[in-house]
């Protein structure tokens, strides 16, 4: 194989990356808007790329759904180690929580689609509880631990409850969602820390 070869195909591989990146920036941002089954048309527009580039990469509408979800909980699982190093353990949870939310009320029909009976979805829950749940656990741990928060609640439960925090509500908006979460966190709290 040439230089010149090698060269095309890394160039090759890097705009197919980007072209990927902006197509799951551009779902993410239409499935926020518009709900999963968002416009292809929408989509590849959002992207800057044409509607053979979005069904080159993602055949199946349901293609695009998991691969944006899987990045998004990737995301999100990744932001718990860095906010444990930067906060103390109350407020790491806090915050991941709140970043957790804002993930959940983003996706407007995620769990139509999810429940669609479509073979795509199946590993999906597990992805989100095996990727979520070691995080989420490793906050809980050290802020109770920390005396910060009580010791009774595990990390499955909790994924659970502010996931159903955001689940819509008539006239209510993405900050309701926020809100209830914080009620929640504030219910977290180590009730003996709070006695003078």
């Amino acid at each position: 194989m040439t230089d010149a070869t090698t060269t095309r195909q890394r160039r090759l591989r890097v705009d197919a990356q980007r072209n990927t990146d902006a197509l799951l920036d551009a779902a993410k941002t239409a499935f926020a808007t518009s709900g999963v089954d968002a416009p292809a048309k929408e989509i590849s527009g959002l992207a800057g790329v044409g509607v053979g580039t979005l069904y080159r990469h993602f055949p199946r509408r349901s293609d695009l759904v998991v691969a944006v979800l899987r990045r998004e909980i990737d995301a999100c699982a990744d932001a718990g180690p860095a906010l444990g190093a930067a906060h103390e353990p109350a407020d790491a949870l806090a915050q991941w929580l709140h970043r957790y939310a804002a993930f959940v009320a983003t996706k407007r029909g995620l769990a139509t689609a999810l429940h669609s009976g479509d073979p795509a979805f199946d590993a999906l829950p597990s992805y989100f509880f095996e990727r979520l749940g070691p995080v989420l656990s490793d906050l809980l741990d050290a802020a109770a631990s920390a005396g910060e928060i009580r010791a009774d609640v595990i990390a499955k439960e909790l994924l659970t409850a502010v996931a159903l925090l955001c689940q819509p509500a008539p006239d209510t908006g993405p900050e309701y969602s926020q809100r209830m979460v914080a009620l929640l966190i504030d219910g977290l709290r180590n009730p003996e820390r709070a006695q003078p």
